[in-house]
């Protein structure tokens, strides 16, 4: 088969025409997101089957596999990006970063080397010195931009894991893990499954966990720590994922520290009190820690994927996850940036610049908004607790955050899935303390009044018709 010649007039108006209708259908869905049922009709999800056909043999015309993609993929979304979507501690999208993300993916750099991508490692290195700012920490700490919380749980842990062999005169990367020297994990009894699943991909299973016990919200009971040593990976909590509490930072911290102890917090959601005036009490002390992991579309509601890995050790971040290669270009000093190559500061190689997202989130809101934002999360968990207090659901937390645990009765899985098919909000089961509970996770910027008293009149409803 002859090729065709490249023609750049031609290919740039078929470009700008496909840009212009994915635009169109981009704008058709955010305007009707915010009232639409939160989860899908049953005919939305029925019409999936739609995808399943033979690959084509010659292919189908752009502009027709944009419209099948709207057609089906659109009405069959959860409405993630309104107001009454309470599941999985899910943040919405504020609009400069959906935005931004639209001209980033159209620059389409890897952010794994900075000669490859100059703008990429330029943010980056500008919002590592923010991230510092806003969770109060040294500016000596390294931030990996990756696709979530739990590759950042996975990048903390592998950076404690070979500094805390390193001093034990093992090279963990040369020799592997047989024969290496014995490592503790401790960690609360609530850890997330975030963390177990990061744990088992550096070797460490389950059983090895020591368990702390916790206290009546999910918080690691300090005096129940075991003792601590040099061989120890300690795991704490800024934000149970059911309760929304805060491990006792600065105790622990300071007695894990002394012990020579790798600390490690997993702040997915919670992280960011440390950003609000009025919440930063909850992380007192987590600054000393070696390691945290945190999302940006969680909280700060940046759009899917933007985890952060920060380190407080970057000798053993580089050491842990850096990568070289001959054909890889060396970083230039001197101009912003250029010395910071993205692939050794993670396990990702190749993959896109996502801290655009994140730059343009923080840059617009800068350290007011962001503390606006936090505070108004919590602000609307307070009212959806007291609002459903009156209406007869028993709150089972206290809302120190963003997190809200009701009793729906002994079914909470089919009242969640009640409340779902209704339409009026998305709300998950869960089990706290071996009772199944309601957990409403309170994420979206746009959640508003309106949004907690429809969300409350929708339970009732719910519990009337389950009577």
């Amino acid at each position: 088969m002859t090729p065709l010649p490249f023609d750049l007039d031609r290919v740039l108006g078929e470009s700008f025409a496909l840009r212009e209708q994915a635009e169109g259908y981009a704008r058709a869905y955010l305007e009707t997101v915010h009232h639409r049922p939160v989860a899908p009709a049953p005919e939305a999800l029925a019409a999936l089957e739609g995808f399943r056909e033979a690959l084509p043999t010659s292919g189908v015309a752009p502009p027709a596999v944009l419209e099948q993609l709207h057609r089906l993929g659109s009405p069959a979304t959860t409405a993630q990006g309104g107001g009454r979507f309470f599941g999985m501690v899910n943040g919405g999208a504020l609009p400069i970063t959906l935005a931004a993300r639209l001209l980033a993916d159209s620059w389409d750099q890897n952010g794994a080397v900075a000669a490859v991508a100059p703008p990429i490692a330029a943010l980056e290195t500008v919002v590592e010195g923010w991230l510092q700012q806003l969770f109060g920490l040294p500016n000596t700490v390294a931030a990996s931009f990756l696709s979530g919380s739990s590759l950042a749980l996975v990048t903390g842990l592998a950076a404690g894991r070979w500094r805390l062999l390193e001093r034990q005169g093992y090279d963990v990367n040369a020799k592997g893990l047989w024969g290496a020297p014995s490592l503790r994990v401790v960690a609360g009894a609530h850890l997330h499954a975030a963390a177990l699943k990061a744990l088992a991909l550096l070797g460490f299973g389950r059983d090895q966990i020591e368990w702390v016990p916790v206290d009546d919200q999910g918080r690691l009971r300090p005096e129940a720590l075991p003792t601590l040593d040099d061989r120890t990976l300690l795991l704490l909590q800024a934000g149970n994922v059911n309760s929304g509490a805060f491990d006792p930072f600065r105790p622990v911290v300071a007695e894990a520290r002394a012990a020579g102890a790798w600390v490690h917090v997993d702040g997915a959601f919670g992280l960011w009190a440390a950003a609000a005036p009025q919440l930063a009490g909850l992380t007192a002390g987590h600054e000393q820690a070696h390691s945290w992991s945190v999302d940006a579309h969680k909280t700060l509601n940046v759009p899917y994927d933007s985890g952060i890995a920060l380190c407080a050790d970057p000798e053993a971040l580089f050491a842990a996850l850096g990568a070289e290669g001959a054909y890889l270009p060396q970083g230039t000093a001197g101009v912003l940036g250029l010395n910071r190559d993205g692939l050794r500061y993670g396990p990702e190689m190749s993959r896109r610049g996502r801290v655009v997202e994140l730059w343009a989130a923080l840059k617009s809101l800068g350290t007011e908004g962001v503390a606006q934002l936090v505070s108004q999360l919590h602000e609307r968990a307070r009212q959806l607790r007291d609002a459903l207090t009156e209406a007869g659901f028993p709150g089972l937390n206290d809302v120190v955050f963003n997190q809200v645990l009701v009793d729906v009765g002994p079914d909470a899985d089919a009242f969640a899935a009640a409340l779902r098919e209704s339409g009026e909000a998305w709300a998950g089961a869960s089990r706290w303390f071996d009772q199944p509970v309601l957990r409403l996770s309170v994420c979206s910027w746009v959640t508003s009044e309106e949004d907690i008293a429809r969300t409350v009149r929708a339970m009732v409803r719910c519990r009337e018709t389950r009577a």
